[in-house]
């Protein structure tokens, strides 16, 4: 395992090994073992080409290579921060050939994002695209070198000429495809129990915690989804969401995709226009959305430009879908599953199941793929909760990290004694077996003493047919501690004030104390760098406003 990584305990290793749950297979044989089966399928495809198994197998092996031959080497941490390009699906297996880890970034991060995980990981390299919409990565990446020794390489892919910079472009030319690139020593692949990649965590605070997972759990995570969404070698997954996010790269996302011999259409962004021509150019019938994502889509006139009857499951994650949004999506893709994908970087994975009621699909988000997923909803005590009632849910299991990377003094709140990840997750159990979630641990306002969920109040929010996107946080108040705020993205023209709202929301029989003190009408929402929403900005601006005399 790399230093600075928690492993599994022993005992539980050499039992997942017994019942086949882990496998003997990194991320690399499971792409050559396909290459062989099913070299002429379409694995991988963009704008420009589409590229077979076979084809993605060989220009990975040529990638490998070329990396070997500038220096890098087994057990080295790199910095892949790549949009949707077909270079991100070549590069990522390519280190998987030669035990390089990769710490999935995504091109919205910046110095200090970057900067943080090279001198935590120790990184050698750094991987990205110059020039991607118009921002100077490798001025970035120049900084960045100048302050962390480690950092040895910095690699562009396409062609450029900026001083200090590798240009991958060569090394996939045509010239180089018609070579045969056997695969790299054998001697260089990493154990497929040690650590392939790292995933960035979620929180709204802070730099992002680096979730190291193995071949092993990330293969078998990935597998699980593809059983229980009933995907095929015929399954088209558009990745449209960043490829480095776990929802597009394996759960169920791209991995997922290559388990079951399938293919991933790779979108640029997910701005309409791209998303529905993707589905169009090659008929894919699986698409994941963020909710946010999915309303500008239903909101788009592009949706009617383009033949989209090929959608068979759209899969709504990153955050909860609210029945409002579902019962949109069932009236405008009427012969597409809604899925609920409600998961973490860190491991679980829950999703709907195809075969459950449109009425259960509605009102809950999933649960965990696997029978050997462990989940518990417990109480500020610790005890787990009566039947029904809300608690945090903890979690551990066969692709559930054990601890983040070189973060001891997280890892001492963020897991229990016997292993439990502690989500932040606020959940009930649903009588079908499903998870309800409702909220965020922390994301609370305590009025008084009366802890208000923010995302209760948000979801009876968007039932307002003004109301676009709404966000609830807490603001400060010398009498009551916090009451509540409301921010909202208004639908196009409209306008909408606090007693306005506040008469809708008491047409719901929402108690008083709940009702927000305060309404911001915004244009859009500031975003964390892996691009959810931050209420941490949200609190600190209305806090600023209210400074001079908080509120009384």
């Amino acid at each position: 395992m790399l230093d600075g990584c928690t492993p599994w305990p022993d005992d539980l290793v050499r039992g997942y090994l017994a019942a086949g749950i882990w496998q003997r297979t990194t991320l690399a044989e499971a792409l050559e073992m396909r290459a062989q089966s099913d070299g002429e399928r379409v694995f991988v495809s963009d704008r420009d080409a589409s590229l077979t198994y076979r084809q993605v197998d060989r220009l990975a092996n040529r990638l490998a290579a070329e990396l070997l031959a500038l220096g890098l080497r087994r057990g080295d941490v790199v910095l892949m921060q790549l949009p949707n390009v077909r270079e991100f699906v070549l590069l990522f297996f390519a280190f998987h050939k030669i035990g390089v880890v990769p710490v999935l970034c995504l091109p919205a991060h910046r110095r200090f994002e970057i900067e943080h995980f090279a001198r935590v990981t120790g990184a050698v390299a750094h991987f990205f695209q110059q020039g991607f919409r118009g921002f100077d990565f490798a001025g970035m990446s120049s900084e960045i070198q100048l302050r962390t020794p480690t950092l040895r390489h910095r690699i562009s892919i396409g062609r450029g000429t900026e001083s200090g910079v590798v240009w991958a472009g060569p090394w996939l030319e045509d010239s180089a495809r018609t070579q045969v690139i056997a695969p790299p020593c054998p001697t260089g692949r990493p154990d497929p129990f040690d650590v392939a990649f790292m995933l960035l965590s979620g929180g709204t605070t802070g730099v992002s915690k680096l979730i190291p997972r193995t071949h092993a759990d990330y293969l078998f995570n990935a597998r699980e989804c593809a059983r229980v969404l009933d995907w095929n070698a015929d399954t088209i997954y558009v990745v449209g969401l960043p490829a480095a996010h776990n929802f597009a790269l394996g759960a169920p996302g791209l991995v997922a995709a290559l388990a079951v011999g399938g293919s991933v259409a790779l979108a640029s962004s997910t701005e309409p226009e791209e998303v529905c021509s993707t589905i169009e150019r090659t008929r894919a019938n699986v698409l994941p959305v963020t909710p946010a994502s999915l309303v500008t889509l239903l909101d788009s006139p592009a949706r009617h430009r383009y033949q989209l009857a090929s959608l068979a499951q759209i899969c709504v994650g990153g955050q909860r879908m609210q029945p409002e949004l579902f019962d949109r999506l069932r009236a405008a893709f009427p012969r597409a599953e809604p899925i609920h994908a409600f998961g973490m970087a860190e491991g679980l994975t829950n999703l709907s199941r195809p075969g459950d009621p449109l009425a259960i699909r509605r009102e809950t988000q999933g649960r965990p793929v696997s029978r050997l997923d462990e989940i518990r909803i417990v109480g500020e005590d610790g005890a787990e909760v009566d039947a029904g009632a809300v608690g945090e849910l903890i979690t551990r299991g066969p692709y559930t990290i054990r601890g983040y990377f070189r973060n001891p003094e997280h890892n001492r709140s963020a897991f229990t004694a016997d292993g439990f990840y502690r989500t932040g997750d606020l959940v009930r159990m649903h009588p079908s077996g499903n998870l309800v979630v409702e909220g965020r641990k922390k994301d609370l306002v305590n009025r008084g003493g009366e802890k208000i969920s923010a995302e209760e109040v948000e979801n009876l929010i968007l039932a307002h047919p003004k109301v676009q996107r709404a966000a609830v946080v807490a603001m400060p108040c010398r009498v009551m501690g916090e009451r509540v705020c409301a921010f909202v993205v208004t639908k196009a023209g409209v306008s909408l004030t606090l007693g306005e709202l506040n008469e809708f929301l008491l047409t719901k029989q929402i108690a008083r104390f709940k009702l927000p003190e305060r309404l911001e009408v915004v244009d859009s929402f500031p975003c964390t760098a892996i691009g959810k929403l931050s209420k941490q900005a949200l609190r600190e601006r209305v806090a600023q406003q209210l400074a001079p005399s908080a509120t009384d």
